[in-house]
């Protein structure tokens, strides 16, 4: 079959494109550009869209400027984004009304306290499988119409969603106003039992439902390219997945009991439980993992806030590192972090404590420790936190794992990953192709444009490059979750109370 899929991966630092050959979904280019980040406050986060916008036609262009193929032969493009980033657009025109805030903007979090005082928490968790805390898309809609005067009056002049609505909106020109059931997922605004905006929780949000957009399912054709630099009209924009789903898709976990990590800026683990909703366990979320047709499919999800983010900490802020490559390299300098412990929780507790007021703690720290005790500490809490998540499922009735799929850019750092085996006591599969967010996305475009017939030719393409196996004594595992669990009590006492 001739042709290639594109794939966005639209993510926090900045954009991906890759493409894929159409006849055998292999890669054969893909392109990065970063984005700056912006914090005008303690705890914001924001994104200038300009500027994501320019790093998405720059990643188009250069993908495709590595290839031989004619931007014509596109057979579909497939999205998948930052989730939770909320926007808010003018529908004529496609100019924001404010910076986009980012899902690890913490700005919300009185916001959070005040609905879950009134007693709204309960009936928001049955409906969404979430809970209130500023992480999602919800309460950033409500800051940016309380704060941007005359927006809730404008109706639908106005465009609420997620990167992944205002990318089709761009891409099509202006012609669409679209999400997928996935992102919908993570408002706080959609009923993941009916599939549909709850009126009941627009209206506990303020948020006018007239500005929301359509929700379809994760692969179908929803709009057509128009007015682009790097690609020609008519080019069907077909998949679409919030990132973290669109890895469980892209790691062909397509069967209850599958479960993925994904070590971005944050870590995010999912595990499929089929067809049918699933109360979401303590601590964690039951979230739409992709809608298919008619047929929904569930996870359960956990996330921690802070994952290569720390590395990138210690990058750009401490200096210990001049890239984020070297982080394993001053690591394996020493056989442990001995006593130290660094709990990364530079913008809160994500799940299952979900505390927005804990901060980061480094315990233990010596005359004699190094740079490589730090950053081997960094990597241990990057991975402690998955153990939690894990830990956060069984006890609230999942099956425990007997392996965990890994991706994304920090998953390409062997030491972590063996450092995760050990922790979790299971074996771990790394993907021959560790941008499984981006394949995910043009396997839902590859589905939704009809390249390919269904989820089985998508599975025959997938290959492991590698397993780690356990390996950690059972007595020093004990040990070294007893050290972490102190560091957390810590690290929330400390700045709670």
């Amino acid at each position: 079959m001739s042709g290639f899929l594109l794939a966005i991966d639209q993510g926090t630092t900045g954009t991906t494109a890759v493409v894929l050959s159409a006849s055998d979904a292999n890669v054969v280019a893909k392109a990065n550009y970063e984005f700056k980040q912006h914090f005008p406050h303690p705890g914001w986060v924001e994104h200038d869209l300009g500027e994501i916008w320019d790093s998405v036609e720059k990643a188009i262009a250069d993908a495709l400027a590595q290839t031989k193929f004619d931007p014509r032969d596109c057979r579909g493009i497939g999205i998948t984004n930052q989730r939770e980033t909320t926007v808010v657009w003018e529908r004529a025109t496609g100019r924001p009304i404010h910076r986009a805030i980012v899902w690890q903007d913490r700005r919300t979090a009185d916001i959070c306290a005040s609905l879950r005082e009134a007693g709204h928490e309960a009936d928001f968790r049955a409906k969404t499988g979430l809970l209130f805390d500023p992480y999602f898309s919800g309460t950033k809609v409500k800051w940016i119409l309380d704060q941007v005067e005359g927006s809730r009056s404008r109706g639908d002049e106005l465009c609420v969603g997620t990167i992944d609505s205002w990318l089709v909106h761009r891409l099509s020109g202006g012609a669409a106003h679209v999400t997928d059931a996935t992102n919908a997922s993570r408002t706080l605004l959609f009923d993941i039992v009916k599939g549909q905006w709850g009126p009941g929780l627009c209206d506990v949000l303020q948020v006018p439902q007239e500005m929301l957009p359509e929700v379809r399912s994760c692969a179908e054709v929803y709009a057509e390219t128009r007015g682009l630099d790097a690609l020609p009209d008519g080019i069907p924009i077909a998949g679409m997945a919030g990132d973290q789903q669109a890895a469980l898709f892209g790691q062909t976990c397509f069967e209850p009991g599958d479960a993925k990590c994904t070590y971005g800026t944050g870590a995010f683990l999912l595990a499929n439980v089929g067809e049918e909703f699933r109360e979401p366990p303590k601590g964690l979320l039951t979230t739409i993992a992709w809608r298919l047709g008619d047929t929904t499919t569930y996870a359960f999800e956990g996330s921690s806030f802070i994952a290569g983010a720390a590395v990138q900490w210690l990058r750009d802020e401490l200096g210990l590192i001049t890239t984020a490559a070297e982080v394993e390299e001053k690591a394996r300098r020493v056989e442990s972090a001995e006593e130290l412990v660094f709990v990364p929780a530079l913008t809160g507790l994500g799940a299952p404590h979900w505390d927005p007021h804990a901060r980061g703690l480094i315990m233990g720290i010596g005359r004699d420790t190094t740079a490589g005790h730090i950053c081997r500490a960094t990597l241990d809490g990057i991975a402690h936190q998955i153990v939690d998540l894990v830990q956060a499922m069984i006890d609230g009735g999942a099956d425990p794992l007997n392996r965990l799929r890994v991706d994304g850019g920090a998953s390409a750092n062997d030491l972590l990953m063996q450092i995760q085996a050990d922790l979790l006591e299971v074996v771990v599969d790394r993907p021959a192709n560790i941008e499984t967010t981006a394949l995910g996305a043009a396997y839902l475009a590859g589905l939704g444009a009809g390249v390919f017939p269904n989820t089985d030719a998508i599975r025959a393409a997938h290959t492991v490059e590698r397993s780690f196996e356990p390996s950690m004594e059972s007595e020093t595992r004990a040990k070294r979750l007893d050290r972490w669990n102190d560091a957390i009590r810590r690290a929330r006492s400390s700045f709670t109370g």
